[in-house]
């Protein structure tokens, strides 16, 4: 018996052993997991915060190099008129306000040189009623003075995004504005390109928003051939960052020359949305205009392939067409684009009327919709946006007299439209 008890006594301490190393293992093994649960989100932390500050540097970078261009076209200015005091009477400038503008341009430069952000924005943001001055004033519809290529308008929620064609540096300038007049810059949206695009020919964004994301479309060069190719990034924010993963773009017509100018378009009717775009043409292919439905996601085409629209046809466009974007006004679908050769004073804003986002599309008139005038020299680049009253507006790129071509920029204008015997019209400048 007291063998038996010994032996029981045994064991049961044995079990207790064994239990209490299983206990013992088993809290090891949480804290093992706590621990390896905690390093996987410190990592996740530290990769978070060294996207953000590439973002951050890359944005840093883009507002550089386009204060540098603008400095440079300010000095240049301020030297001539400076040299001849009658000249700057002449043109109506006021030397004061050329060396504001001038002088808070030149004060982003030094906080992007010391590294603040922030500061060079604000800069910036004092320099734009002056230099606003310095290219004419704000009548004819000038809302951005700084170079804002190929722009594209985005309304949520009454802030306004305008994405631009980033002819300094990075890859896609965003803006934003909370009334339509007053804009400040906030970087690169696109800080990123998938793998099969080239750098440095990144054009022409516009952006849907599908639910909670926003969609961007643009044009890349492709690696492999050289030409132009459009693809999609997503973002759950319209200031980006825009993420674009993809394997391949999702128009790339490389027997056409390639595929640039895409701009979406919701059907009003049907909540459909599709994409415009522009071929460049190839052998006896001319440049054309197509539209093909998106999937509900916005991020692909879907259907048996695009339709076509537009081809040159009248002497003003030179046979060139590009940069659609369609909007209802009225009762019909609009189909605004531009022709010509962008780098000139021909360079016009057309329209034609379609029958549905899918065409067929006709032009009626022989000239242009909008063309140079005054300020405002080879307007181009159409898009349409709705402000909070209901209003319709055109934001387009022009050069300003005198200074068209490249290095000189292409500045951003807004310009209401109206409806005139059921055709929309170009409201006079400050309506």
């Amino acid at each position: 018996m007291a063998v038996l008890m010994t032996g029981g006594v045994v064991v049961i301490g044995s079990l207790a052993f064994d239990l209490t190393s299983r206990l013992t293992m088993t809290h090891a093994e949480d804290q093992q997991r706590s621990a390896e649960a905690a390093l996987v989100r410190t990592r996740t932390h530290l990769a978070r915060q060294r996207d953000n500050l590439s973002v951050a540097i890359e944005r840093r970078d883009v507002l550089r190099a386009s204060v540098i261009t603008t400095r440079q076209e300010l000095v240049a200015a301020t030297t001539q008129v400076t040299q001849d005091d009658s000249s700057a009477q002449a043109q109506g400038i006021d030397i004061q306000t050329l060396h504001s503008c001038l002088g808070g341009v030149s004060g982003a430069m030094t906080q992007l040189s010391g590294g603040n952000l922030p500061a060079a924005i604000q800069a910036i943001n004092s320099a734009s009623a002056p230099c606003l001055s310095v290219e004419g004033g704000a009548g004819a519809g000038l809302v951005y003075p700084f170079d804002f290529p190929d722009p594209y308008v985005l309304n949520v929620n009454d802030t306004y995004y305008a994405y631009a064609t980033n002819s300094a540096a990075g890859n896609i300038q965003i803006i934003t504005s909370p009334d339509l007049v007053h804009w400040s810059p906030v970087g690169d949206a696109l800080p990123h390109l998938p793998a099969w695009a080239a750098p440095g020919a990144t054009w022409a964004p516009s952006v849907l928003q599908v639910g909670a994301n926003f969609v961007m479309y643009y044009s890349a060069g492709f690696l492999t051939t050289g030409e132009q190719c459009i693809s999609a990034a997503v973002a759950t924010n319209p200031e980006g960052p825009f993420v674009d993963s993809s394997a391949f773009p999702i128009v790339c017509q490389l027997n056409l020359g390639g595929s640039i100018d895409p701009s979406p378009y919701i059907d009003t009717s049907t909540g459909t949305s599709y994409l415009d775009w522009k071929s460049e043409g190839s052998g006896a292919q001319p440049p054309t205009l197509w539209a093909q439905q998106l999937n509900p996601t916005g991020t692909q085409l879907i259907g048996t392939g695009p339709s076509q629209l537009l081809q040159p046809s009248q002497t003003w466009e030179q046979g060139i067409v590009e940069a659609p974007t369609m909007s209802s006004i009225g009762d019909q679908v609009d189909l605004f684009y531009s022709g010509a050769l962008w780098q000139g004073s021909d360079y016009a804003i057309g329209l034609a009327t379609c029958t549905g986002p899918l065409g067929p599309c006709t032009k009626p008139y022989s000239q242009p919709f909008f063309a140079t005038q005054g300020n405002i020299v080879g307007p181009g680049g159409p898009a349409i946006v709705g402000d909070s009253q209901g209003n319709l507006w055109m934001a387009f790129a022009a050069w300003l007299p005198n200074q068209v071509g490249y290095p000189h920029s292409r500045v951003l204008f807004l310009r209401k439209l109206v409806v005139v015997n059921g055709m929309p019209a170009m409201a006079p400048p400050g309506s």
